[in-house]
């Protein structure tokens, strides 16, 4: 069965055009101006924007071995209500997916609970142990690539292998970077002015980019398709520039906490640790930087819900990590796009198109023929973020109270409305 949204400002070829889009059977059939109702339903969107869905390239949906955490089912549907058709799960789960047969339980679940597109990650190494590679080839044609995410392969040798060996499967290694041998115990937020100030324990911004450093050097040698988790500091900016200058198949993401958040707003709760941490404003301001000369792909969230117990111990002893599925877009819109700083052009470029091209997905223009995986923007609504009313399972924001000047109106995910907020009262 059909639709038609009507009157709604549409994103195609990098700009903004006011048209009609008529959907049938998972795909859009018709994008132009005052199409024919032809008995369809008919969703009227005037004044709003309507983008290819949001890719959120790294997210934790905790199932299986966490749902106390989070589920496939609860973490989609936060996807969804933060304007995301589309997310890749991140491999810290119980099993490991290191094989295809710790991998299944997993794509049992997303076939069965999923709200959007699940394109989950396999494991580089075995159990994420980093001593023996996974059954890459096993997992290849079921993952959109390789990662140990939580943790860095310390081992040279052993990266360097299993990026030939992703290559040779024609799939990313996407790193969590961070040299084990540069953390001291108890690190909980960057080693910066506040962790003096409080006599907290820091997490060096070296640890982060010397593996950064290396893991560029392997590129350079193997040629693999590298993509950068979560990058929090000026030097791994400086070094995936470089990267790119060279031509190398280096590409990276940061979440919006580290364009719009330094240590200087740290509050001593658990809503803000997460892992890398908020470093100190030149590092923000670097990573901006890189937004905008095109250093930085992707905008991820690092969505990576606990329980309430597990963030309630302050930053010295919470587990570390935040939600953010569904603030993402409401915050960057509000910080970034009406502050002037970037467009809202570039940021649909961030959340909807490169990370697209990147990791092979399909859709990102709205046309006749294209899945109908869209995402509908009401670019004023002013709200204040309550974690309260999550989909998720996770509370855990440093976002919570922020009065936000926008929100995602609705969300179509082949075809189908997977959310829809069109009658919200904001306060």
């Amino acid at each position: 069965m059909g639709f038609l949204l009507t009157g709604g400002s549409v994103f195609s070829n990098g700009a903004f055009h006011t048209a009609d889009v008529a959907v049938e059977n998972g795909r859009i059939v018709s994008v132009s101006r005052s199409l024919p109702r032809d008995n369809q339903s008919v969703i009227k969107l005037d004044g709003l924007f309507i983008v290819p869905g949001f890719v959120d390239v790294h997210v934790h949906l905790r199932e299986p071995g966490f749902s106390y955490k989070e589920t496939i089912s609860s973490g989609t549907a936060a996807a969804a209500a933060g304007g995301y058709t589309a997310v890749c799960p991140m491999p810290n789960l119980k099993p490991v997916p290191d094989s295809l047969e710790t991998l299944q339980p997993e794509l049992d679940i997303i076939a069965r609970d999923a709200k959007v597109h699940v394109y989950p990650y396999g494991a580089v190494t075995a159990g994420e142990q980093g001593v023996f590679l996974s059954d890459m080839e096993g997992m290849a044609s079921h993952v959109i690539g390789f990662s140990d995410d939580g943790r860095g392969v310390q081992s040279d040798e052993l990266m360097r292998t299993a990026m030939k060996k992703a290559k040779a499967l024609n799939r990313p290694i996407v790193a969590h970077c961070e040299v084990d041998g540069l953390l001291i115990p108890g690190g909980c937020i960057h080693d910066g002015a506040f962790a003096k100030a409080h006599g907290l324990p820091g997490i060096s911004s070296e640890s982060e980019w010397r593996q950064v450093e290396r893991d560029i050097g392997l590129v350079r040698e193997t040629g693999c398709q590298y993509h950068v988790c979560h990058i929090s500091t000026k030097e791994s900016v400086d070094l995936i520039r470089q990267a790119k200058s060279e031509g190398l198949p280096v590409t990276c993401e940061t979440g919006p906490h580290y364009l719009v958040l330094c240590e200087d707003e740290l509050q001593d709760e658990g809503r803000f640790k997460m892992n890398p941490p908020l470093r100190a404003a030149r590092d923000r301001d670097a990573l901006l930087e890189g937004l905008l000369d095109g250093t930085i792909d992707c905008i991820a969230t690092d969505h990576a819900p606990h329980s309430a117990e597990e963030k309630s111990k302050g930053l010295r002893r919470s587990a570390f990590g935040i939600v953010g599925l569904e603030t993402a877009f409401p915050v960057l819109y509000t910080q970034l796009v009406r502050t002037g700083l970037v467009s809202l052009e570039l940021l649909v470029d961030r959340l909807c198109l490169r990370p697209r091209r990147i990791f092979g997905l399909s859709g990102g223009e709205i046309s006749p023929g294209a899945p109908a995986d869209l995402t509908v923007l009401d670019l004023n609504r002013p709200h204040r973020i309550d974690s309260n009313t999550f989909r998720t399972l996770g509370r855990a924001t440093p976002f919570d109270g922020w009065l936000v000047s926008a929100a995602v109106a609705a969300t179509i995910c082949d075809g189908e409305l997977v959310y829809t907020d069109f009658q919200r009262e904001d306060v």
